[in-house]
């Protein structure tokens, strides 16, 4: 018998398996990283695709294009505007990171210490920003 079927110190601890007999991943920093770098991401291809769009209107009646434009300026699309940037910002400063990952000599090794970096940076950004656009879209 080898080492890991006997259970040994020395042999990798088996993954957990879930209800449907996969492997659980329980996930760290760099899962979350890519999963919002994915998210972010996505959100951002649909809003260009919206704006797109919408600015096309332009071409079939000014009138129209007004109109959507008007429908969009509310309290609800303030806090959309308002999780746009922040899936940009997030974003941007997480391409950063993997850039920084990528070419820095031994970054892989601090990946996880860039991605609280980034999450910081992101809080600093955001705060102010959140504050000030809110207070325009809620006139406080």
């Amino acid at each position: 018998m080898s080492a890991v079927q006997t259970g040994t110190p020395t042999s990798p601890k088996p993954a957990k398996k879930n209800a449907l007999g996969g492997r659980l991943y329980r996930g760290n920093e760099g899962m979350w990283s890519w999963v919002l770098h994915r998210i972010t991401g996505v959100a951002i291809f649909f809003f260009l695709l919206v704006h797109v769009l919408d600015s096309g209107l332009l071409l079939v009646s000014p009138e129209v294009y007004n109109a959507v434009i008007g429908a969009y300026k509310n309290p609800i699309m303030g806090i959309g505007e308002l999780g746009l940037v922040a899936a940009i910002v997030y974003h941007a400063f997480n391409g950063l990171r993997i850039i920084l990952i990528d070419f820095m000599p031994g970054g892989t090794r601090h990946h996880k210490l860039m991605f609280w970096i980034v999450i910081a940076i992101w809080a600093l950004v955001m705060i102010p920003f959140a504050y000030m656009h809110l207070s325009h879209v809620f006139g406080f």
